[in-house]
């Protein structure tokens, strides 16, 4: 009998919930799919109306500000390494550094944001991935983040 546990290849918000310190309305991922170890990952984000950045950005047209598009490849690639790790939200995922950051189009509600990290290298809890946003399956930003995970 295999006693020993299968990866995960999916994480739902509960898993999210318990590897990443973030909550509303700053928890920017909502399932994490596609799990390939800490080398990959796709995060799903269900863009709404009724998150607080779109009352100022901006009114009347509203847009997923860029800034909080990279922070959501950021955290799918924290919940990831959280989670292969086996750390919880008792660690604090903390940026290093952001670098190559595009914006391509404007993402607004309605949208559902694919963030596709991809890991770049790997040093002790340092990690370094490259993120694509993704709408409909088009290219919509894109970043290098390096992260570094603390235990609190």
């Amino acid at each position: 009998m295999n006693t020993q546990t299968e990866p995960k290849t999916t994480l739902e918000i509960g898993d999210i919930l318990r590897l990443l310190p973030h909550r509303y309305p700053f928890l920017l991922v909502d399932r994490i799919v596609d799990i390939r170890g800490d080398e990959y990952g796709v995060g799903i984000k269900n863009v709404t109306a009724n998150e607080p950045q779109f009352t100022g950005h901006f009114p009347g047209r509203p847009v997923m500000p860029g800034v909080l598009i990279v922070e959501g490849m950021a955290q799918t690639a924290g919940a990831i390494c959280s989670a292969v790790q086996g750390f919880s939200n008792t660690s604090e995922v903390l940026f290093l550094t952001i670098d190559k950051a595009k914006f391509r189009k404007p993402v607004q509600p309605g949208d559902t944001l694919e963030y596709r990290v991809t890991r770049k290298a790997r040093k002790k809890t340092m990690w370094w991935y490259r993120g694509e946003a993704y709408v409909r399956g088009e290219l919509v930003a894109e970043a290098e983040v390096g992260a570094m995970i603390v235990e609190s």
